[in-house]
């Protein structure tokens, strides 16, 4: 049965749709079980009915014909069940269900399992068979398995709008989740982008010139065989004679009638060069990889090599004839800023990234250029999206997929509504943030990018509340040298003065690794990252710091702080090295001026140790994204369990006060530079917690600032003792909008975009 399912897969995988894909699975299950009847029925959510959709074994023209209500017969209880129902006798049960239309009548024995993707129902698989008898375990199972493999085809199937049970059914609006990379809506057409020569990768994509993609292969061809002859004749002192003869293998299997040919006739199908190559490629990747014996096997490898070798030529020339939209949302499986880089600015929409975080760089830059942006859509079938229309939802981290007009028409007046509000803030761009009882709050900026700093400045930033160090160092192949890091702190600390700019030390690990250095843990998040690493470097870090304390001359402005500290002793470490650099750089004859030094609190150790901590530093600062992670235990970055990641969790709240009260205790300040404080709503209840300073990205600072001057200090402290008194975060967050709506805020927290999606 293992094989039989690996082979039931590839197939399914290689379908050109899903008709195609649920007749494979009907077929193939059917005999691969011996049984008379394999059929699926598909569930349609809004008109709350089962169809028939596919079948080996009933009448062919009761397919996409056959309708039952969502409760009806036996493949209704396995819905409503939402697990298997095994009979020996369909016909004796009470909710069998006799339709003349599909010639069941003859067929005795039942077994259907529900097709389920994210806990909705998305249809029931049936097997039947003549003979009176119950299907035994194994066979369960192996039904089970393939209704699970079958649920990510349907769902894919949504997504690309593929999912037509007969030719005139609308279209279905598909809906991922994904976690929030950078705010706003933004609605327009899918552009796939695909990393170098990576052939998993290609979307699926039709061409306009039938002549110009067959010539472009011929080109890659004749490119990829140079190279080979080259690479042979470099060798052919070094190799043996057998092994040379694996290029003139290479050779043959790239020539027109092998390889070359299979690639020209699936271009004359209609689908684009790299797509009929990925095509072909997969084909016989699958072949050598079903082949018992093991040398074969390993000539899937030679193929796929060849592939990528052909792509490579593809894409040098296809990169330069990629048109974009207007409206451009693009896509791919890990988005980097070399891809957004190569869209026009002001076409570009939207982004969507399968993988990735909102910590991602490509996420840094989308906040930074204001690009409503979702990271980590793991669900999400990129490689057929090329063409389609989206909604990105970058408030919630939801992606839309070939949207239904009632949808589309709403998310129009959000983006317009949004837009009209977002222009009219920019009249409070010099004004301070001041509440209308006169309690002043500053608001700082996250900054990691220079065009991070001219936003930032243009929208009356106060200071700079984290500057990510760590961006430079992504951006290049080796470590930045002392003297390359001091330039860059220096445009930045030159920017903002006499502003405030606090600099976090290099923090990597986690979600954030250097491909010069890299670190690989099975358990990254709790592993070697942030002060961590520095500690045990202590020539990275101070090189850092003697680049910053060079940089901050006659400025005066920097403040330094230390990222994931967990104890006194790592301050003190920590202490002793940035004084140490201190007097080195005294020591040039610097007329270097020490600066103040702070910690992040972003672990619970940390939580309970602040008034420890800020005994031995000048701040604090919260980070709301990692302590929320810490607290609850949620990866941040999984969309599957982005429904449990939640920073008004009461735990959050109270330990956010705790480390607020703590601090003062100590005569210290303390600001929160997470994405908490961005958050309209969320800021209200940081104000009333009696926080120093609110640090966000500049995208979300005018909102802030609009939210905050028109609530008074009084109501923001009776909202704050409302919710702290819940116990549920969702119940939280409705509090918290209601109590906006009441006061007239409503419309700075895209309110209308969040209720539609729920």
């Amino acid at each position: 049965m293992l094989n039989t399912l690996r082979t039931i897969v590839q197939e399914v995988s290689a379908a050109s749709d899903l008709r195609a894909a649920l007749q494979i699975i009907v077929q193939r299950v059917r005999d691969a079980m011996k049984t008379d009847v394999c059929s699926v029925y598909l569930f349609d959510q809004e008109q709350s009915e089962y169809t028939l959709s596919a079948t080996e074994g009933l009448n062919p023209s009761a397919v996409g014909v056959v309708k039952m209500a969502q409760s009806a017969g036996l493949v209704g209880q396995v819905g409503l069940r939402e697990e298997p129902i095994n009979l020996e006798d369909a016909a004796a049960h009470p909710k069998f269900l006799y339709i003349k239309a599909t010639g069941e009548e003859r067929y005795h024995s039942f077994l259907g399992v529900p097709i389920i993707h994210h806990r909705q129902i998305l249809g029931v698989m049936v097997v039947q068979q003549k003979k009176r008898r119950r299907f035994d375990e194994p066979e369960e199972a192996f039904l089970v398995t393939m209704s699970a493999q079958l649920a990510g085809v349907i769902a894919h199937a949504e997504a690309t709008g593929s999912l037509l049970v007969t030719p005139n059914s609308p279209r279905k609006t598909a809906r991922f989740q994904g976690t929030a990379g950078a705010s706003g809506v933004a609605i327009g057409e899918a552009v796939v982008a695909a990393p170098p020569a990576d052939l998993g990768a290609v979307p699926d994509r039709q061409h306009d010139d039938l002549d110009a993609e067959l010539a472009l292969l011929d080109r890659a061809l004749e490119a990829v065989r140079e190279e080979m002859k080259a690479t042979a004749a470099k060798l052919s002192e070094l190799l043996p004679v057998e092994e040379q003869a694996l290029f003139d293998v290479y050779l043959s299997m790239l020539d027109d009638n092998a390889l070359g040919l299979e690639i020209r006739n699936q271009i004359r199908t209609g689908s684009w060069a790299p797509g009929a190559l990925r095509y072909v490629i997969d084909e016989h990747v699958r072949n050598f990889e079903k082949m018992e014996d093991a040398y074969l096997r390993e000539r899937a490898a030679d193929v796929k090599d060849l592939g990528r070798r052909v792509l490579s030529y593809l894409q040098k020339e296809d990169k330069n004839s990629i048109t974009y939209p207007d409206n451009t949302v693009l896509v791919s499986e890990e988005l980097t800023p070399a891809m957004l880089a190569d869209v026009p600015h002001e076409q570009l929409s939207g982004l969507v990234s399968v993988q990735g975080s909102g910590n991602s760089h490509a996420a840094i830059l989308a906040r930074a250029l204001g690009i409503p942006t979702v990271m980590g859509a793991v669900d999400l079938p990129f490689l057929k999206l090329s063409g389609n229309q989206l909604i990105v939802d970058g408030n919630l981290g939801l992606v839309y997929s070939t949207p239904s007009t009632e949808l589309l028409e709403h998310y129009q007046v959000v983006v317009e509504e949004e837009q009209e509000f977002t222009e009219g803030l920019e009249a409070i761009s010099g004004l301070p943030c001041l509440t209308p009882d006169n309690y002043r709050i500053p608001l700082w900026v996250n900054t990691g990018l220079m065009t991070d700093t001219v936003r930032s400045l243009d929208r009356g930033a106060e200071g700079v509340g984290l500057y990510r160090t760590e961006v430079p160092f992504l951006l290049r192949e080796r470590f930045p040298s002392e003297l390359e890091q001091e330039k860059i702190y220096r445009h930045q600390l030159e920017a903002f003065a006499p502003r405030p700019v606090t600099m976090r030390t290099l923090d990597i690990g986690g979600d954030k690794s250097l491909s010069y250095f890299p670190i690989k843990e099975d358990n990254p998040f709790l592993g070697w990252r942030g002060i961590r690493v520095t500690l045990d470097h202590p020539e990275i870090f101070l090189v850092q710091v003697r680049a910053m304390l060079k940089a901050s001359v006659g400025l005066d402005n920097l403040r330094i702080m230390l990222p994931m500290i967990t104890s006194v002793f790592e301050v003190e470490e920590a202490m002793h090295l940035i004084h140490r650099a201190h007097t080195e750089v005294l020591s040039e004859g610097l007329p270097v001026v020490m600066p103040p030094v702070g910690v992040m609190v972003e672990v619970p150790a940390a939580v309970y140790q602040v008034r420890e901590l800020a005994k031995q530093v000048d701040f604090l600062s919260i980070g709301s994204n990692d302590l929320t992670q810490y607290l609850l235990a949620v990866d941040r970055n999984n969309p599957r369990v982005a429904n449990l990641y939640n920073s008004f969790h009461p735990a959050v709240l109270q330990a956010v006060q705790k480390i607020i009260d703590d601090t003062h205790k100590e005569g210290k300040t303390v600001s929160i530079c997470g994405e908490l404080a961005g958050d309209p709503a969320a800021a209200i209840l940081l104000m009333a917690m009696g926080v120093d300073m609110l640090s966000m990205s500049a995208t979300n600072l005018l909102k802030v600032k609009w939210t905050l001057r028109r609530i008074t200090m009084e109501k923001a402290k009776d909202i704050l003792a409302e919710v702290l008194t819940m116990d549920n975060a969702q119940v939280i967050r409705s509090s918290l909008e209601l109590a906006l709506c009441s006061e007239g805020l409503g419309k700075v927290l895209g309110i209308k975009s969040r209720r539609f999606s729920q």
